[in-house]
């Protein structure tokens, strides 16, 4: 039967993988809880186990995917078997491949076929399918349709034309009694989801990619400089100092609680802002992300992929709960459930998938074009590097230094980071 557990830290999550053989399910699988993740992971769960009658343990890591890396370095850097199916982002596939199972060797050369080709090739390395691909993302611009109407304002197209109608729009409304309302609200700790909403910033105002293809860092620029003025000015003005600190949920809880015009985040909170529960619901609209004045909008790509651990003493077990879980009734049920994106491109012409999520259909390039984090081409660094990026970023938002002062800084981090190469 399945069990949940809840872990906050590496000390604990290592203490429970250490006693989880004792609990004699078949299986563990971790599962992320941002949103409705982790229920939907239960669901999903659930019914393999009525379906196979196995056993699995769910084990809920960190929501901040830069905790929930460094526990599975340390679990798997001690090729610990007691956690088989492990959720993985989108840019650990090159960092933790030589501790994943080749899913070739389990579910046949044409496992992931009709999934996205390019998260396909993403989660491919050398060779070996080290990853199947569960949901992908992007970031998207969700708007209080409500209150844009009554101001007599359009979704904005740019980040500048984002700033002034979330100033007008922000003190019109304080001004008639919404004293806790801001004008935007987005991830801005300092961690993984800031390095997306950064590079969203960055890739829109044609300042590049942090590293390009060919490896040679690029982001000390003057388009990227002014990207992160532009971002800065908005804490203490359309923005609560306290973004310095959120996350996505912290983020959806201020929109969905009906105190902020607009919000960067991805597609799950969709279903959420429309819930019983939200002081939002059918006052909501999702458009793509402003760009800047030089460039075009640009989403980063997330999105979260099922991998089975080298360790497993279950792997081809492991693999049979993987391709269940990714499949098309899972995928079509938690797209219309919970508005988490498909990665079977046939999901995106359902009409069932299309009517509960309409933005499916109207972003759908905005979900097939989205901007990679430069994961591939730093391979192993891929850490260091965000962290160096989400870090300069931070120290610009919080007024510690400017943007041209912060790039010059970061190009010299990555440098010591590249060395000789990457």
């Amino acid at each position: 039967m399945q069990r949940t557990t809840l872990i906050a830290s590496s000390v604990a999550l290592l203490g429970v993988a250490t006693t989880a053989p004792a609990m004699a399910a078949d299986l563990t699988i971790s599962c992320g809880a941002v949103g409705a993740e982790l229920e939907l992971c239960e669901q999903g769960v659930a019914a393999w186990e009525e379906k196979t009658g196995h056993d699995v343990d769910i084990v809920s890591t960190p929501n901040s995917s830069t905790e929930r890396l460094s526990l599975y370095q340390q679990i798997l850097s001690a090729q610990s078997g007691d956690i088989d199916v492990l959720q993985i982002d989108v840019v650990w596939p090159g960092l933790l491949a030589n501790h994943l199972l080749d899913l070739h060797q389990t579910l046949g050369e044409k496992a992931a076929q009709g999934h996205f080709a390019t998260i396909v090739d993403n989660n491919t390395v050398d060779g070996r399918l080290v990853a199947m691909p569960w949901f992908t993302d992007a970031g998207v611009l969700y708007y209080r349709k409500d209150l844009l109407e009554k101001y007599g304002f359009a979704p904005p197209e740019t980040w500048q034309e984002l700033t002034e109608t979330a100033t007008q729009i922000q003190a019109k409304e304080r001004e008639a009694g919404s004293e806790k309302m801001w004008g935007y609200v987005f991830q801005g700790r300092a961690y993984e989801g800031l390095t997306c909403n950064a590079l969203e910033w960055v890739a829109s105002n044609d300042g590049g990619a942090i590293v390009d293809a060919d490896g040679e860092i690029t982001i000390d620029n003057p388009n990227t400089a002014s990207a992160l003025d532009l971002a800065a000015s908005w804490i203490g003005e359309i923005t609560p100092q306290g973004a310095l600190n959120y996350s996505e949920e912290e983020a959806r809880g201020i929109f969905q609680s009906g105190n902020a015009v607009f919000m960067r985040n991805w597609p799950y909170a969709w279903s959420l802002t429309q819930s019983d529960d939200s002081k939002v619901a059918g006052k909501v609209g999702v458009v793509k992300l402003p760009h800047g004045a030089e460039g075009e909008s640009a989403a980063a790509l997330g999105g979260w992929n099922l991998a089975v651990s080298k360790y497993s003493e279950n792997p081809e077990l492991a693999s049979q709960l993987v391709a269940f879980l990714t499949g098309e009734p899972e995928q079509k049920r938690r797209a219309i459930q919970a508005a988490y994106n498909p990665t079977l491109t046939a999901l995106y012409q359902d009409e069932e998938v299309l009517t509960a999520v309409p933005f499916f259909g109207t972003l759908y390039d905005t979900f097939t074009n989205a901007v990679a984090r430069p994961s591939a081409v730093t391979g192993d660094n891929y850490g260091q590097v965000s962290n160096a990026f989400f870090n300069a970023t931070h120290s610009v938002l919080s007024g510690e230094q400017s943007g041209a002062q912060a790039v010059a800084q970061l190009k010299s981090e990555l440098s010591r980071i590249k060395r000789r190469r990457w």
